[in-house]
């Protein structure tokens, strides 16, 4: 079984790009006009996106070396530790909505510390996949696009945050605590 799906993904790929190319010759689509054309609006947001990329990361980094995420730590390690919610984790809670980067570097090391099967590398696994990058996606994302009033997506991507968050530890709880 476990060959079959090596398999399948090996191909998947290839297959899906020989599908896609042909499925739009066969509808007469100029594939590589097209192609060019795609790229070119690519490459021209990429250029958008810089500045609020620059911004975010400098932000990140001022976040990160001032000791302001330390000392969130130390404030709410004592509520974590009355929710059972390892305070390892809670820099990993606390980046996540600013940089996936700095995030999965926060994971890698829980993971790296504690083992990939332990609870802490179970939870700081399935916090990675389950949050986002919120204050990322407000300034790389809408900034690119032009949107300026985004005050209520802040309020709703932090609750996103927290659910998920809660979800992870409560989920990872159950499933391998119980």
């Amino acid at each position: 079984m476990e060959h079959i799906i090596n398999t399948i993904s090996l191909w998947a790929i290839p297959f899906l790009l020989f599908f896609i190319l042909s499925y739009g010759a066969l509808r007469g689509v100029k594939v590589y006009e097209s192609f060019v054309k795609g790229a070119e609006e690519g490459f021209n947001i990429a250029i958008k996106i810089i500045p609020y990329l620059v911004a975010m990361l400098v932000a990140v980094s001022i976040f990160r070396h001032s000791g302001v995420m330390d000392s969130m730590v130390k404030i709410l390690s004592p509520l974590f530790s009355v929710l059972n919610i390892p305070p390892e984790v809670l820099p990993l809670a606390i980046m996540r909505p600013f940089s996936g980067g700095g995030s999965l570097g926060i994971a890698a090391e829980l993971i790296k510390t504690h083992g990939a099967d332990s609870f802490i590398g179970r939870l700081a696994s399935t916090m990675q996949g389950s949050t986002d990058t919120t204050f990322f996606v407000l300034a790389v994302y809408f900034g690119s696009v032009g949107i300026k009033k985004y005050r209520h997506s802040v309020a709703v991507g932090l609750m996103a945050d927290l659910t998920t968050f809660l979800a992870s530890v409560y989920i990872v709880n159950k499933v391998f605590l119980h």
